[in-house]
C-alpha cells in the first residue's frame, strides 16, 4: 500500500475514473438512501486499506496529496500543528511521519490537484462521520459548512 501512497498520481487517476463512473448514477446517490450502506462498506474496506480511512464522511484526499489528514493524531485538516520534529515525524507519535509532511511532498506529484493543498478546508462536520464520502460529495452534503463556519 505504501507504493500507491507514494505514487499519488495513480490514486488520482483512480479517483477521476471513479468520479466519472459515479456521475452516471448520481441520481441514486442520496444520503440515507438505499446505496448508503453499500457505499459505506466499500469505502471502509478500500479506503481503509489504502489510506487508513477514518470514515469522516468528507474525504479530502485529492486536496492533501492522497494522504488522509484524519490520520493525524490531532485530526488536523489544514496543515501541521507546529510540533513537527526536525526529521519530519509527528510530535505525538515520534515514530510516525507527520501526515502533513507526507501530504505536502505527495501533493507536489499531483499535476491536477496538487495546488489544492494551499486551500483552507472548512472544519470537519462531525454529523457526517460514518457516512459515505462519495454520496456526501455528489449530494452536496460535504460542501455545506459545519455549524458556525462561513465558507470563504
Amino acid at each position: 500500500m505504501r507504493f500507491l501512497q507514494n505514487h499519488p498520481q495513480l490514486l488520482a487517476q483512480a479517483y477521476n475514473l471513479t468520479r466519472r463512473a459515479l456521475l452516471l448514477v448520481r441520481g441514486w446517490l442520496q444520503p440515507g438512501g438505499r446505496m448508503q450502506r453499500a457505499f459505506v462498506a466499500v469505502e471502509a474496506v478500500s479506503k481503509g486499506a489504502l489510506f487508513d480511512c477514518r470514515m469522516c464522511g468528507q474525504c479530502v484526499l485529492h486536496s492533501t496529496g492522497m494522504t488522509c489528514p484524519m490520520t493525524c493524531p490531532k485530526n488536523l485538516r489544514n496543515g501541521p500543528c507546529g510540533g513537527v520534529r526536525l526529521n519530519g515525524n509527528c510530535e505525538i507519535l515520534p515514530d510516525m511521519p507527520c501526515v502533513w509532511v507526507l501530504a505536502w511532498e505527495r501533493s507536489k506529484l499531483l499535476p491536477v490537484y496538487g495546488s489544492q493543498i494551499l486551500h483552507v478546508l472548512p472544519p470537519l462536520d462531525r454529523r457526517l462521520e460514518g457516512s459515505s464520502a462519495w454520496i456526501n460529495d455528489f449530494s452536496g452534503a460535504a460542501d455545506r459548512a459545519a455549524a458556525g463556519w462561513q465558507l470563504p
